[in-house]
C-alpha cells in the first residue's frame, strides 16, 4: 500500500518487491496533479498519457524503476518532450527538445517515469515562481505566500505529495532558496558532480533533485554522480547516512546583508541547531570566512558577470524560435536586464572574473581549518506573493526584493561547493525555516553524516505536513 508522502526509496522498494506497479504509480501522480496542483499552480505542463503508457513498458532493474517524476521547465530536457522555459512565446509555439541532455537522459536511465514539467520563473532568473505565461507558483504552507525560485514549481509540487521528487537547478539558490520556504531538503552538490550539461560549458549552476527525504536525497547523488554515469557504480554517499561524524570544526555565518534584517525565526533555527552540534561534541564557533564580508565589491563584480547570462537568454530564445526577438516575446524582467549587457566591454568581465578566482581562492582557504560552515537558507521564511509580483513591480524594484534571498546561498555557487538545506524549524505561522549547511568541494558525504544527526533520514508519521497536500 502507497500514499502520497511515501518517498522515492519506499515506492522504488515496494516496485521492486511487485507490491504496486509503475503504471499505478504514475496513474495515482497524476491524479494527485489534476485534484491538488489548481490550488498551487506548481505543474502547468503535463503530459499523462505518455506517461502512462511509458510506465507500462517500465522493467525490473533501474534503481527507480516507476517512479513518477516532474523535469524543471529549464536547464536539462528530454528528446521531445515541451520545454518553455516559463517563456510565453515558447509555449505558444509549443516548442519541444530537439535533443536530450545528459541529465535528461540520466534521468531515464535510473527508471523515472516524467509525468510533466514543474513551474520556472521565465528562464529562472528569479527567486520566486511567477512566470507570466502560468501565473504564481504557490507555497503549500501558506497559499498567499511565495513557493521561491526558480525551482518553485519543483519544490511546491513535492512538498505537497504529487510527486516524490522532481528535477532542480541551483545558478545562486534556485534550490534550496525554494526547498528552505517549502519544507524540503535541498541540496546543491559540488560543481561538476552531476553533470548535467554537454561538455564545454562553464557555468556556476547546477542541477540536481529535490526531496522530502534526506535517504532519497542521497540515493539520487549517488545515482546521477559522475562516477556512476561512468559505470563505476553508485558513490557511496547514502551508506553514510548512519555513521556519526567525527569531532568537527563548524563555523557560523549570519550576517544578512546590509540594511537587510535577518529575521528572528531564522536566525534562531541556526542558533538552535549550533547548540545541538556542540551537544553532540562539535566545535561550534562565531567564524565564517573573511571574504564573506566583501559583499559590496562581490556583487559589483558579480553583477557585471551576470549581465551577460540575461543577453544570452535572449540569444538562446531566438535560436529557439528561429527568428529575431522582440521586447513582446519575453518579460519585462528579461528584457530590461538583457540590454544592460551592451555596456558591458570584454575588458570589464576579465577584471570581474579575475577578482572572482581571488575571492574563491580566499573564500576556499577558510575550510582548510574549518569543516562545516552553517548558515540561515534565506534571511526570511516565505514572504507574500504581492511581495514579489511581477506584474506590479519594475524590474528593478523586483531585483532589489529579491537579491537578498541569495545572500547566504550565492557564494557557493561561485566558489563550487556543496551546501544543503535542511527543514529544521518551523515559525509560529506554521513556515518551514531551513538551515544550511556548507562543506568543501566534494564533502557531500561529510554534509550527509551532520545532516542525519539533526533529521530523520526517511520520512516518519511525525513528518509536518503542509496544509495543501495530497
Amino acid at each position: 500500500m502507497t500514499e502520497a508522502f511515501d518517498d522515492a526509496t519506499r515506492l522504488a522498494a515496494l516496485v521492486a518487491a511487485k507490491e504496486v506497479s509503475p503504471v499505478e504509480l504514475v496513474e495515482a501522480a497524476c491524479r494527485r496533479i489534476e485534484q491538488v496542483d489548481p490550488q498551487l499552480g506548481a505543474v502547468p505542463v503535463r503530459f499523462f498519457e505518455e506517461a502512462i503508457e511509458r510506465a507500462g513498458r517500465a522493467r525490473p532493474g533501474p534503481a527507480f524503476a516507476g517512479i513518477p517524476f516532474l523535469m524543471k521547465d529549464v536547464g536539462a530536457r528530454q528528446k521531445g518532450q515541451p520545454y518553455y522555459a516559463g517563456n510565453q512565446a515558447l509555449r505558444d509555439a509549443d516548442h519541444r527538445a530537439a535533443e536530450e541532455t545528459p541529465l535528461g537522459a540520466r534521468f531515464r536511465a535510473v527508471g523515472l517515469v516524467t509525468v510533466g514539467n514543474s513551474s520556472t520563473p521565465e528562464f529562472g532568473l528569479q527567486s520566486n515562481t511567477w512566470p507570466v505565461a502560468y501565473g504564481p507558483t504557490r507555497n503549500p504552507w501558506d497559499r498567499e505566500r511565495a513557493a521561491g525560485g526558480s525551482s518553485g514549481g519543483a519544490c511546491a509540487a513535492v512538498a505537497a505529495g504529487l510527486v516524490p521528487v522532481a528535477h532542480a537547478s541551483d545558478g545562486a539558490g534556485s534550490i534550496r532558496i525554494p526547498a528552505a520556504w517549502c519544507g524540503l531538503v535541498g541540496l546543491k552538490p559540488t560543481r561538476d558532480r552531476i553533470v548535467w550539461r554537454h561538455a564545454g560549458e562553464n557555468r556556476s549552476d547546477v542541477e540536481f533533485i529535490v526531496a522530502r527525504s534526506l535517504r532519497d536525497t542521497a540515493a539520487f547523488l549517488d545515482h546521477l554522480s559522475v562516477d556512476a554515469r561512468a559505470g563505476g557504480g553508485p558513490a557511496s554517499v547514502s551508506a553514510v547516512l548512519g555513521l556519526d561524524p567525527p569531532p568537527l570544526r563548524i563555523g557560523i555565518w549570519c550576517d544578512a546583508p546590509e540594511g537587510v534584517a535577518l529575521d528572528p525565526d531564522c536566525y534562531e533555527a541556526v542558533q538552535a541547531v549550533a547548540r545541538r552540534l556542540a551537544e553532540q561534541g562539535h566545535h561550534v564557533a562565531e567564524q565564517a570566512p573573511a571574504s564573506l564580508a566583501q559583499s559590496f565589491e562581490r556583487a559589483v563584480h558579480g553583477g557585471v558577470l551576470g549581465i551577460t547570462s540575461y543577453s544570452e537568454c535572449i540569444d538562446d530564445l531566438e535560436e529557439r524560435l528561429g527568428r529575431s526577438v522582440s521586447e513582446a516575446d519575453v518579460e519585462p524582467f528579461l528584457w530590461e536586464l538583457s540590454r544592460l549587457s551592451v555596456d558591458v566591454t570584454p575588458a570589464q568581465c576579465e577584471e570581474a572574473l579575475r577578482w572572482y578566482q581571488g575571492w574563491v581562492e580566499r573564500t576556499l582557504r577558510w575550510f582548510e581549518e574549518f569543516d562545516l560552515l552553517l548558515t540561515p537558507s534565506v534571511f526570511e521564511p516565505a514572504p507574500l506573493l504581492r511581495e514579489l509580483d511581477p506584474t506590479r513591480l519594475t524590474p528593478y524594484e523586483l531585483l532589489d526584493r529579491m537579491a537578498p534571498h541569495m545572500a547566504f546561498t550565492e557564494p557557493w555557487n561561485a566558489t563550487g561547493q556543496p551546501a544543503i538545506t535542511l527543514p529544521l524549524a518551523w515559525t509560529a505561522e506554521g513556515l518551514p525555516v531551513g538551515v544550511q549547511l556548507v562543506a568543501d568541494r566534494g564533502r557531500e558525504e561529510l554534509l550527509f553524516r551532520v545532516a542525519a544527526t539533526l533529521m530523520e533520514p526517511a520520512p516518519t508519521p511525525d513528518t509536518p505536513r503542509p496544509p495543501i497536500h495530497a
